[in-house]
């Protein structure tokens, strides 16, 4: 697995292959959202001359964060876009799960080996199978949510797979693969953590199927992007978590059942063996 800026312009772990797709699929869109959102300072043409300067210190090894400002320039904004001139990842060590270090940043290519040809278009249909393979039926709002693309660059994806079409019970319509599994409404959901920022609550445009509205002020914070890790209780948030002193400790929102509770002990129990 490798670990870098993809979907949404947010840090992704993701398999090697799936780097390249994504990579490209969003690639076009993100540059081109970046360069409005500076308003010419710094230009297309900059950080092109930028990625230039920093192309052949990366072969000779990842750089730190500050390093990569010094040949960007342009402070903290040109390093925070030098990504879309360069396929970059970041490397180990960075810390761990609750002590992050220094950032390392790696030439994907010398990392992961040579960039498969791939085109955007044919990227996006990959992209848009591997959303509805994890977390179909879905519309059309919440693919392009999840990818962090407009829906009009991903209606041409859709257009070219073949696709089940739903109905959901407002009348929106839900895409998703011909042969995947539809289980029966009543399938039980066991009790499962969920890390901040974890694409299981961000894959969707309309959370209240997995977020209660309710809960929501408690996991996503409005005036502060952040986010806390979670625990579900029949496919739906619960409450919060977090390991401390080498146990996993849970805050319900709601008063549980013993047997919810029972069930929530024992996976805590395998998390922290995770942990430690």
């Amino acid at each position: 697995v490798v670990q870098g800026t993809l979907l949404r312009a947010t840090i992704h772990v993701v398999s090697a292959g799936d780097w390249w797709r994504f990579a490209a699929a969003v690639r076009g869109e993100r540059r081109e959202r970046w360069l409005r959102y500076q308003r010419g300072e710094p230009t297309a043409g900059e950080m092109a001359a930028a990625a230039k300067r920093v192309r052949p210190r990366l072969a000779d090894g990842p750089l730190p964060r500050a390093e990569l400002q010094e040949l960007v320039g342009k402070g903290s904004r040109g390093t925070n876009g030098i990504g879309l001139w360069l396929d970059l990842v970041r490397i180990p060590p960075s810390g761990t799960w609750e002590r992050r270090r220094a950032d390392l940043y790696a030439d994907a290519e010398r990392w992961l080996g040579p960039a498969p040809e791939i085109s955007e278009a044919d990227a996006r249909v990959e992209l848009v199978r591997s959303y509805l393979r994890g977390f179909g039926p879905a519309s059309r709002a919440e693919i392009a949510d999840w990818a962090g693309l407009g829906i009009g660059h991903v209606a041409p994806a859709l257009e070219r797979l073949q696709l089940r079409r739903f109905r959901a019970e407002d009348g929106e319509e839900l895409l998703d693969l011909p042969r995947a599994p539809l289980p029966d409404p009543e399938t039980p959901a066991p009790p499962r953590f969920l890390p901040t920022w974890d694409a299981t609550l961000l894959a969707h445009a309309r959370r209240t199927q997995i977020l209660p509205e309710r809960h929501r002020p408690r996991v996503f914070h409005t005036k502060v992007p952040q986010s806390v890790a979670t625990f579900l209780v029949d496919g739906a948030v619960a409450g919060t978590w977090r390991y401390d002193k080498d146990r996993v400790r849970l805050e319900p929102f709601e008063r549980l059942t013993r047997a919810t509770r029972n069930a929530l002990d024992e996976e805590a129990e395998r998390l922290a063996e995770l942990h430690r």
